[in-house]
């Protein structure tokens, strides 16, 4: 039986660490597997605290820290016994579940905000409001270590037969246009007039005489009607926040390649685009501010990857100065948002749902498409993009705007001039007449004012003289040369 160690500030979490303890030992599957050990659950000792807690760690097979607002009573070192535990269970090698209180950090101690940036460097870490979540949060991450270790059965969700669907359900139409699909892509061997029933068994989508629920997801004639969070919510704001009336929106069903495809192709259709004649083909080249293949790979990701037995769906967001993608399922406990930006194997949720999508090339099987996104952010002149992983849900920003907080600290812009970017990004452009009335300044100073933001490569001037002369934000993301989708 494996111990599992939970570490956190005794006092300020005292509630959540006894909830773990119950929740462990009166689940009939858990408690065949882990005990918890809990430093109040002692009897008293002759022996040091930290000598004991420490000793604790390297007994236990699973190391659990659940991080809270503070950061506890420091030893003459400067630490406290949760860093202590936690730089025990990584000098050990022990297999570390983090539980972070809260989806914000603010008012969090510095020293305990460094811990968790600390660990989620190394490990992956989920956010938690509630007990109830944290549990739910648990029991995965214990189930995840089962099934690496053999000693439960792992059934893949998409393996799983659809309950209620027939090979009725599967259209024929749909699975005609992905083998040819396959076919020119990869070299697929079917036909594209196999009958139904025998494409899906060569493609080992049957259970018996049943479609699985990877089969529906992927050619079914109504696959919402199986898996009602399967859509795709597109959504797109003017501002750079969340906020009502909502300019556009659409929700999209059908298969997997369905709602990527109909995603991508709302979000292309609201960037600001280019297009140029070409010398090598009759066909124009199209630019867009950010790369289609970025976009393309940030939505068949979440498709993709997402957790189908979640009750919510994809949503795609753009922004004015970005492009959010949120997918319900973290990372695989394997991985980590650091490791995304570095060479890493491909670790897919749906492994049967994914073998599909790589056949009909939507994605590969190396786990290049995070570094592809980095790759053409960079080659388009834009920030690189962020992965966060927040308890449940996965997000991923593409910008579509360079000037970001961070660039704008490099800059030294000041509160007028942040204020400025911000209307532009909103607004998209701004008169010399507009600049006085908003800041209050003589036509000398917003011509003084707007000069120099154009000579740090910030503004660019639409016009030469006269009342039709404009400003707008510098635009370092178009791509020339990039085909359109």
């Amino acid at each position: 039986m494996d111990q599992l160690f939970v570490s956190s500030v005794q006092k300020e979490l005292q509630q959540e660490r006894f909830a773990v303890r119950d929740f462990v030992q009166g689940n009939d599957l858990l408690r065949q597997f882990f005990r918890v050990f809990l430093f109040e659950d002692l009897p008293p000792a002759d022996r040091r605290a930290d000598d004991i807690y420490l000793d604790e760690v390297g007994k236990s097979a699973l190391y659990v820290g659940i991080f809270g607002d503070e950061y506890g009573w420091k030893d003459e070192k400067g630490l406290s016994p949760t860093e202590k535990e936690f730089n025990e269970a990584t000098h050990r090698k022990k297999r570390r579940l983090i539980f972070v209180k809260g989806r914000s950090d603010d008012g969090r101690h510095p020293e305990m905000k460094a811990l968790i940036r600390r660990a989620g460097d190394a490990v992956v870490r989920r956010r938690f409001e509630n007990t109830d979540q944290l549990l739910r949060l648990l029991y995965g991450s214990l189930i995840q270590y089962l099934q690496d270790r053999g000693l439960v059965a792992a059934k893949d969700f998409d393996a799983a037969p659809c309950r209620n669907a027939t090979l009725k359900d599967i259209s024929p139409q749909k699975l005609k246009w992905f083998i040819e699909k396959a076919r020119a892509e990869r070299n697929f061997a079917l036909a594209p007039d196999t009958p139904r029933k025998k494409a899906l068994a060569h493609l080992n989508l049957l259970v018996g005489d049943k479609p699985s629920q990877r089969a529906v997801l992927l050619f079914g004639e109504a696959a919402e009607k199986h898996f009602p969070s399967s859509d795709v919510t597109c959504l797109h704001f003017h501002g750079t926040r969340i906020q009502k009336p909502i300019p556009s929106q659409q929700v999209y069903k059908g298969t997997v390649f369905d709602v990527a495809d109909q995603a991508v192709d709302f979000i292309m259709a609201r960037l600001a685009r280019s297009v140029m004649p070409s010398d090598q083909s009759p066909d124009s080249d199209v630019a867009y501010e950010v790369p289609h293949g970025a976009v393309r790979e940030a939505i068949v990701n979440a498709v993709a990857h997402r957790n189908y037995a979640s009750k919510s769906g994809v949503q795609v967001m753009l922004f004015a100065d970005r492009l959010e993608v949120w997918n319900p399922g973290g990372l695989p406990e394997d991985l980590t948002v650091d490791q995304l930006r570095i060479a890493h194997p491909s670790v897919p949720r749906n492994r049967l749902l994914c073998e599909p999508l790589f056949l009909a090339h939507y994605i590969e099987r190396a786990g290049t498409g995070t570094l592809d996104m980095i790759r053409l952010g960079v080659e388009a002149g834009l920030p690189e993009p962020e992965f966060r992983n927040e308890g449940e849900r996965f997000i991923t920003v593409v910008w579509r705007d360079w000037l970001t907080d961070e660039v704008m600290d490099k800059l030294g812009l000041m509160e007028r001039e942040r204020k400025l970017v911000s209307m532009l990004k909103a607004r998209g452009r701004i008169g010399n007449k507009e600049y006085q009335n908003e800041f209050g300044v003589s036509k000398q100073t917003a011509s003084r004012h707007l000069e120099a933001l154009m000579d740090r490569g910030v503004l660019t001037k639409v016009g030469t003289t006269g009342k039709g002369t404009y400003y707008v934000l510098s635009r370092k993301g178009l791509i020339k040369g990039s085909k359109g989708p």
